[in-house]
């Protein structure tokens, strides 16, 4: 099941979508906005490309210096932020190739325009975050013993034995227990989902 675009990615794609606005208005601020919400991704994109750190970190320089003179040229009608902003980094990388000055290392002119981007998507890394911390959220709002169970036996690697033998209970009732706790876990997360 594909993972459904969430609020928090939302809201994170509408920041960025108006920082933008902002950068084309000539507002510096937005530019260290952008910059620290895409830095990674785009430097991702140039060192993979480029194969040389040096040469990806002077890419992505160009990428933003070249943003702050070009922003007003993104149409938010036509792609998203990140997806208009990746383009750019690759078209950067892909003209330091051009030139023909760049390091050993680097992948060859006509195999970097389809180069793949494999990192999550910067929205799909919001989501993961957004549902990790709606698991740590359904998991606080379990009884303690029941949440100190659970995160010992799927975050500390404890077993089920090692467990019923800590709390001196037999171990059938500590797998109810955590049976119980992981229902419970899984209803708060699934009413998460359909609000």
């Amino acid at each position: 099941m594909a993972a459904r675009p969430s609020p928090a990615s939302d809201h994170a794609r509408a920041a960025l979508q108006e920082a933008m606005a902002r950068l084309a208005a000539g507002d510096q601020s937005a530019l260290e906005e952008v910059y620290r919400a895409t830095r990674v991704k785009l430097y991702g994109i140039t060192l993979r490309i480029l194969g040389d750190p040096k040469e990806a970190e002077d890419a992505l320089q160009d990428v933003y210096v070249n943003l702050w003179q070009r922003a007003d040229r993104y149409d938010p009608t036509r792609a998203s932020p990140i997806a208009w902003l990746a383009a750019f980094a690759r078209n950067r990388a892909i003209d330091r190739l051009r030139t023909g000055k760049v390091r050993q290392g680097a992948v060859p002119v006509e195999e970097a325009a389809p180069l793949a981007d494999e990192n999550p998507l910067a929205d799909m890394l919001l989501v993961d975050a957004e549902q990790t911390a709606q698991i740590h959220k359904c998991l606080g709002a379990l009884d303690a013993r029941t949440q100190g169970h659970i995160r010992a036996a799927f975050f500390e690697g404890y077993t089920y034995a090692q467990l019923a033998e800590n709390a001196d209970v037999p171990l059938g009732t500590m797998k109810s227990w955590i049976r119980r706790g992981l229902q419970r876990l899984r209803a708060c997360l699934e009413a998460s989902e359909a609000a």
